[in-house]
């Protein structure tokens, strides 16, 4: 038998800065961004998960060119993108400093006057982004007026457990987890804002235990602490149970947990579970059909 795998995950939950002009603010989400990885790396985390939207998570009324009160298209020259990429520099270099790979979400500019994707940033324990990942299903305000869509999914590897990455409401797109099953992933990165009130929030999270159940892998559900009494941040286990999960109240922390296929509580659902679901789905049952009257009436009892 090959050797099973096991990672430390941290998950982090954080109060998010929904304000991308303030430059003040953008900087106090870094630096919290960062004592939060400090706090992993101790705990023994070789990863650490940030929620969507961890250096900057822009208000859709803030950058609206017809705000305050009504959604319109973003003016996205307003925001501060010298302060925010000088942030996700120094993110990324604390890192390499720790020796802790670390997926956090930003809005990533692109060309004028193209909208900016909603994006997770993975960076390795050198401080070196190895991808990005850019939100896919957008909701109809993102895709409307504020956000360009990515395209692709995006997998990564840490000590030989397979990585991949969902954004915002792509918890919702149940085909979204079925496709990094068959891309071999251990474990799905979800980061989220959450929905717009406390029980939306906790239907993702709801969500993410039955993915996680069907997919027989685990779910890194990271989010922010706005509506952590209902929907803390956690990590769900490929039994679709919560193995960790951080304190249900309005504070940043990080919950740690050990993505172990060798665990006696996921045994089942990652080694039996999951291969044996891959072989039902691979035309398994098409030798056992059979050709009978009985089978083909359908009013007969």
């Amino acid at each position: 038998m090959p050797e099973t795998k096991r990672v430390r995950l941290a998950v982090a939950q954080t109060v998010l800065n929904e304000d991308p002009c303030d430059a003040a603010a953008l900087r106090e989400g870094g630096r919290e961004v960062r004592r939060l990885m400090h706090e992993a790396r101790a705990a023994g985390a070789r990863i650490v998960h940030f929620a969507e939207g961890a250096l900057c998570a822009p208000n859709k009324y803030l950058l609206s060119a017809e705000g305050p009160d009504r959604v319109g298209a973003a003016q996205w020259d307003r925001m501060r993108w010298d302060v925010l990429r000088a942030e996700a520099v120094e993110t990324a270099g604390y890192a390499g400093e720790l020796g802790i790979w670390t997926i956090f979400g930003a809005p990533h500019r692109l060309t004028a006057p193209h909208r900016p994707h909603n994006s997770l940033y993975v960076i390795d324990d050198a401080g070196r982004l190895v991808t990005r990942y850019d939100e896919r299903m957008l909701s109809h305000t993102k895709v409307s007026y504020i956000y360009t869509p990515g395209t692709e999914p995006r997998t990564f590897e840490v000590d030989g457990v397979r990585f991949g990455c969902l954004l915002g409401m792509e918890v919702h797109f149940p085909e979204l987890f079925a496709e990094y099953e068959r891309l071999d992933v251990d474990c799905v990165q979800f980061s989220t804002t959450g929905g717009p009130d406390a029980a939306n929030t906790a239907v993702f999270a709801t969500e993410a235990l039955g993915l996680a159940a069907t997919n027989s892998y685990w779910i890194g559900f990271a989010t922010g602490a706005r509506h952590a009494e209902t929907a803390p941040s956690g990590v769900v286990s490929p039994a679709g149970a919560w193995q960790a999960r951080c304190p249900a109240s309005q504070t940043s922390a990080i919950t740690v947990a050990d993505l172990d296929e060798g665990a006696a509580e996921v045994e089942v659902a990652v080694l039996r579970a999951r291969p044996w679901r891959r072989t039902a789905r691979s035309g398994l049952y098409r030798q056992h059909l059979v050709e009978d009257a009985r089978s083909a009436d359908l009013t007969v009892i």
